[in-house]
């Protein structure tokens, strides 16, 4: 099973940024699929997540309304995309396979290895 992020990278507040979790050896299309981030001497924080199909994608407050997230079964691919980023969008962000096809309906089971974001001037 491999979950690669990239993506990454430094942006300044008010840019954009998008990430890619590309994915092997599991049944990506059965599964829903998250981004959890953790800032710096902070702990995980769950970001967004969206169901097997992408019918239905889910945010936290905190990201509401500025990041977007979709998936391509096809590429067993999953993408955020980060818009109107802020220094507080600072973190290693981490691809997590759910472990059934609903995000709110169960925990994780896979993840990657992380991409690192940095908001800054």
């Amino acid at each position: 099973v491999q979950l690669v992020e990239s993506g990454g990278g430094l942006v300044q507040p008010g840019g954009s940024l998008r990430l890619s979790c590309a994915t092997s050896g599991f049944s990506f299309s059965s599964n829903g699929m998250n981004w959890v981030r953790q800032a710096p001497g902070k702990g995980l924080e769950w970001v967004s997540g969206i169901d097997t199909d992408g019918s239905n994608a889910f945010y936290g407050d905190a990201v509401k309304g500025r990041f977007t997230l979709s998936r391509d079964n096809a590429k067993n691919t999953m993408y955020l995309e980060m818009d109107s980023v802020k220094p507080e969008d600072t973190g290693v962000y981490y691809c997590v396979a759910s472990l059934c096809g609903y995000v709110l309906a169960c925990g994780f089971g896979y993840w990657g290895q992380g991409t690192q974001v940095t908001v800054s001037s």
